[in-house]
């Protein structure tokens, strides 16, 4: 984990009103403090060690594309034990963790992060996500289309308005150069009166050259000079018209058209009307309304729509994930039922038959594991077309157990019966082995093969041997107190030293097995063990002189051995804290 690495931009950053108030809000960042300096101010590594191992770090990132924790590629190097590491992590960020395997960012985030690094990320369904994205997407496209649209209709209706009074300017103009030469006031205001009755229109004006005004919708203010309202925008021109908007004293949005009279090339006044543009504002009002009553209901209809393809397409994914963590613990027969004819559909029909598959492969690696045992097994799947199939020579502790007088045992009984008996004592035998390390060869007849050290090498096989024979010694007369007393009565011979070990037979049927003078001596010392008797020679007995006792049981003349064998007898060996499965 690369802790040393965290909160370095933080640091480097100017501080500022941000910085200043997310400090309130968050404890000491798990990066102030690197777990390099860590290390190294507690004495458990240097800095030239530290630096080794961010070389390492780095290369392995350059090599493999993934970042491994600064705490593995220590470990890894051998430059600090990985409980010292842990225990410097949990002291210094005041976590628990357990090993570096542990999720520690993690932890030490929820335990020392910000504010927002210690909340939960929140979690949204994707039914809501695609619901969301819909409403924003329909809700987006709509209201974009309708401002451009508004904004269309808007500037055509202004040009429309400008064209109306334009019309009416030129009427006023055309009809206003003889009454306003002879300066005949009533035919003029004769004239402007009948500006009222045209639809929009709130003013018409005429003024002289000087701009006194000569007639006028409202005759108060004849003879008074025209006082030319504010534009509200930069006037405009459009030929011999020039127009802008303004804003009247009674609040009405209004457009101002002023043309100049011309007689015989001669400015003789000008004609100003003024045009009502609040009836753009109320039909775009009323369009806004309807826009946002249609908003209103396709944002319903696609919610709906979103709501129910969303559902439609999440519960699906919801059953395939629980699907997913039913497979992934161990429930290889969960299937997905979905009636669907499109890619889910398809999906659920591969996941269904990935489940088969694999509940095939585990019946097969579980019925395979029981013939060859699981150690083999695994061996076969890690590398199934090479160092298997070759024999190899090995150091190994071989444990022979066979059962004293089991043919006149078998002649009195039922097959049924003396299979029965078989299993039980074969199932006790198995589990004794299995229990220290090692891994059962074969049965033969009412014998059993363990074998210490191969294919899994075990640096002490030699006392895992033995502490499985007393073990197993132990179960077998505690089982025939209570059931069949033939479960006592069985002698264990154990040797060790060089055996092969291979895959041995043909292409049709091939067995993994052991073979070699150190199998052959343990057969002979479990034929001499007497019932409930141990048996081990001086290889045995020269490994384990500081741990077992034992008695002498004689020089045995072995058939296929020149030279007599001395055997002892193991009573018991010293109890010690010891786990059974591990190396």
């Amino acid at each position: 984990m690369t802790l040393h690495r965290c909160g370095a931009a933080m640091q480097q950053a100017p501080r500022s009103l941000f910085s200043d108030i997310q400090h309130i809000f968050r404890r000491r960042s798990p990066g102030d403090v690197q777990l390099g300096q860590v290390l190294v101010q507690r004495g458990i590594i240097t800095d030239k060690q530290l630096e080794t191992a961010l070389a390492a770090q780095r290369q392995r990132l350059v090599e493999t594309g993934q970042a491994v924790r600064l705490g593995h590629i220590i470990t890894e190097l051998g430059l600090a034990a990985e409980t010292a590491v842990v225990g410097a992590i949990n002291e210094n960020f005041r976590i628990s963790v357990a090993s570096l395997s542990d999720n520690i960012r993690e932890l030490i985030l929820r335990q020392r992060g910000t504010l927002a690094e210690r909340l939960p990320a929140p979690v949204i369904p994707i039914w809501l996500k695609l619901s969301i994205g819909s409403l924003i997407i329909v809700t987006v496209t709509i209201v974009s289309f309708s401002y451009f649209i508004i904004n269309r209709q808007k500037a055509q209706l202004f040009d429309q308005t400008v064209t109306v009074g334009t019309v009416s300017l030129n009427y006023f103009v055309n009809n206003a150069r003889i009454p306003l030469i002879d300066d005949d006031i009533l035919n003029l205001n004769t004239l402007i009166k009948e500006a009222t009755a045209t639809e929009g229109l709130r003013y018409a004006v005429v003024t002289d050259n000087s701009g006194l005004i000569r007639a006028h919708t409202d005759v108060d203010r004849i003879g008074t000079t025209l006082a030319s309202p504010t534009p509200a925008a930069q006037p405009e021109t459009r030929g011999d018209i020039s127009y802008f908007s303004f804003v009247a004293d009674s609040g009405e949005q209004m457009l101002n058209l002023t043309r100049e009279v011309i007689f015989q090339d001669k400015i003789v006044g000008a004609v100003h009307v003024g045009v009502s543009l609040d009836f753009i504002e109320r039909l775009v009002n009323k369009e806004k309304g309807f826009i946002i009553y249609v908003t209103a209901v396709m944002m319903t209809v696609g919610l709906a729509i979103a709501v129910y393809l969303g559902l439609r397409f999440s519960k699906p994914i919801l059953e395939l994930v629980a699907a997913t963590e039913a497979i992934g613990k161990g429930d290889y027969r969960y299937r997905v039922e979905l009636n669907r004819q499109d890619e889910l559909g398809n999906l659920a029909t591969a996941f269904n038959q990935m489940g088969e598959e694999l509940f095939r492969h585990k019946l097969t690696r579980q019925s395979f594991g029981k013939y060859v045992g699981e150690d083999v097994l695994e061996m076969i799947l890690a590398d199934p077309e090479k160092m298997w199939l070759k024999g190899h020579k090995n150091d190994a502790t071989i444990l022979f157990a066979d059962i004293r007088g089991f043919t006149a045992y078998s002649e009195d009984r039922e097959p049924e019966e003396v299979v029965d008996m078989l299993n039980t004592y074969f199932e006790i035998a198995t589990r004794a082995i299995m229990e220290y390390g090692g891994y059962v060869d074969k049965f033969i007849g009412d014998g059993v093969l363990g074998v210490f050290g191969v294919p899994v090498f075990r640096k002490d096989h030699v006392e895992r041997a033995v502490r499985a024979a007393l073990d197993l010694m132990d179960q077998l007369h505690m089982r025939s107190i209570h059931g069949n007393p033939l479960l006592s009565a069985v002698g264990i011979g154990i040797h060790t030293g060089p055996i092969v070990s291979g895959n041995i037979g043909s292409q049709v049927k091939m067995e993994y097995t052991v073979i070699g003078d150190t199998v052959n001596l343990a057969s002979r010392l479990s034929e001499l063990a007497t019932p409930g008797e141990v048996l081990v020679t001086d290889a045995v007995y020269d490994r384990l002189r500081a741990l077992v006792s034992v008695e002498p049981a004689g020089t045995r003349t072995i058939k296929g051995k020149i030279a007599p064998v001395r055997t002892w007898r193991v009573a018991s060996i010293k109890q010690r804290d010891y786990v059974k499965s591990s190396d």
